[in-house]
């Protein structure tokens, strides 16, 4: 049998049956992404004779009666997590030869749960960019299309999902990193509660790996069913074991419900701050219209719902507020100069990013004060509500744009173009609350890319959206791999 495009959950079934060996999988996984990954270019650091013997070991231990979440599947993860005697640079030139001596939490997580770790994925220089391209790695395409892009930061993660190059990947997220790349692949994520999962040691490599989590930002799941997300994320879920884990555990509340009939959901597919593209609102409202069928309450307009707009100013300032943090002081003085020359009329988010590099202590408490009404908003908006649905950005993947100036790139939204950045806004709906989100597939677009939407649902309440991700894709289908369709995949020119 070709284990390939399977399940991680449906490999567990068939290694505790005996149907197969950690030691297959592996082989298969690491015959695959040598066959294939030389077009696509996802895994950027190969690790597979770890792999093998991690494999072998596996195997040992369920021939001794051992049974573990992960025990021998095979797991790919993002570069930027620390991985002992493997580079982790974040595509940094300078730090090609860092060398970190342990794991990261999460990695040593995924081992004590058994999964066998076959390499690293690639990732945008910094983990700044919704491309995945560096000087040291090169471009990760997408599988459906080489010319377009896989998404970023977790774009080589999402990639190998839709390759068959391992069953699960973990990844990050602070400006839909999981969820875009998951909806440009055609592939499951979840960006958890802020806070829910430790992420000590995905840190940049001139940094120390502490025990801090950094505001906005998430380390997540990545998979190809939504059952699957779920299997790992309660791998990954708990505080870090130096600081909170002392004292606490993480017990995470069931779904909400467990029939759709019973979901009360409201649909977005309009952003007041950037129009959403047609081959996007089509996946929304796909999406809807099997909620409605599954008998959920569907909602188009709701009262309670936080202002859009707003939020995206809010998120804005925030996320761009720790970008500038190791910038030269002449670099810094000259943006300064910059955001005092904007007029105090201009609320576009180009001077929101601005104002947001150079925001002063005061300001950035501010904001966070207006982040926490809207946190307020949304506990009362899910005391009538479950879930939200709505894009996770404004179009399908895009083709490769690596203009060094990001600011002179161009987004086309159905033959319009807006500003690159802007399409961080529907990302940052959930993340400058800190809300958890799963991305799922929501079908292809004309051109037969990747369509996909997020579900929104309450702070540390992520087993409701996960859930409703199940029933979707039970309904409506879910990920298939490009390879599937032979003469669909479309080549770099």
């Amino acid at each position: 049998m070709d284990w390939t495009f399977s399940a991680a959950h449906e490999m567990a079934a068939a290694l505790r049956a005996g149907e197969v060996t950690s030691a297959e999988l592996t082989d298969e996984a690491i015959t695959r992404i040598e066959r294939d990954d030389k077009e696509i270019n996802a895994i950027c650091v190969r690790d597979f004779d770890r792999a093998r013997a991690a494999a072998r070991g596996a195997d040992q231990a369920r021939a001794r009666g051992e049974d573990r979440p992960l025990l021998g599947i095979p797991v790919t993860v993002k570069e930027s997590y620390d991985v002992a005697g493997l580079p982790t640079t974040w595509g940094m030139p300078p730090h090609r030869n860092h060398l970190p001596a342990e794991d990261a939490v999460q990695v040593s997580r995924l081992k004590g749960a058994g999964a066998v770790v076959l390499g690293k994925t690639n990732v945008p220089f910094g983990l700044q960019d919704v491309q995945s391209f560096n000087e040291i790695y090169g471009t990760t395409n997408n599988p459906w299309d080489h010319r377009r892009t896989s998404g970023g930061s977790s774009g080589g993660s999402a990639a190998a999902l839709a390759s068959g190059f391992g069953a699960l990947s973990i990844g990050s997220d602070l400006a839909g990193s999981l969820r875009t790349p998951a909806h440009f692949c055609g592939v499951y994520a979840h960006k958890p509660t802020l806070g829910l999962a430790a992420s000590r040691g995905m840190v940049p490599p001139s940094t120390q790996a502490l025990p801090v989590e950094p505001d906005l930002a998430v380390v997540g799941p990545m998979a190809r069913t939504a059952r699957d997300l779920t299997l790992l994320l309660d791998v990954m879920a708990g505080p870090d074991p130096l600081t909170l884990g002392v004292a606490y555990d993480v017990t995470l509340p069931p779904a909400r419900h467990e029939r759709l009939a019973d979901f009360r959901v409201l649909v977005l597919d309009g952003h007041p701050s950037l129009p959403t593209g047609s081959a996007v609102r089509a996946g929304v409202n796909r999406v809807a219209d099997a909620l409605a069928d599954g008998g959920a309450r569907v909602e188009r307009h709701s009262p309670l719902l936080p202002d859009l707009a707003e939020a995206a100013l809010i998120y804005t300032q925030l996320l761009f507020s720790g970008s500038v943090a190791r910038f030269p002081v002449e670099a810094y003085e000259q943006l300064r100069d910059r955001a005092a020359q904007l007029s105090g009329d201009d609320q576009s988010l180009d001077a929101a990013r601005l104002r947001g590099m150079v925001v002063s202590h005061r300001d950035w408490i501010e904001a966070n004060t207006r982040r926490e009404l809207h946190r307020h908003g949304w506990r009362q908006f899910f005391a009538e509500f479950d879930a939200v649905v709505c894009p996770i950005t404004h179009t399908p993947a895009f083709p490769h744009d690596h203009h060094p100036d990001p600011r002179e790139r161009r987004l086309d939204i159905d033959g319009v173009e807006y500003p690159y950045f802007d399409q961080l806004v529907w990302a940052g709906l959930a993340t400058m609350p800190g809300l958890p989100a799963t991305a799922v597939p929501a079908g292809r677009s004309p051109e037969g890319l990747p369509v996909g939407v997020q579900l929104i649902g309450p702070m540390y309440e992520d087993r409701t959206p996960l859930r409703l991700a199940e029933l979707l894709e039970q309904r409506i289908g879910g990920f298939r791999a490009p390879w599937q369709d032979p003469g669909e995949v479309r080549e770099s020119p």
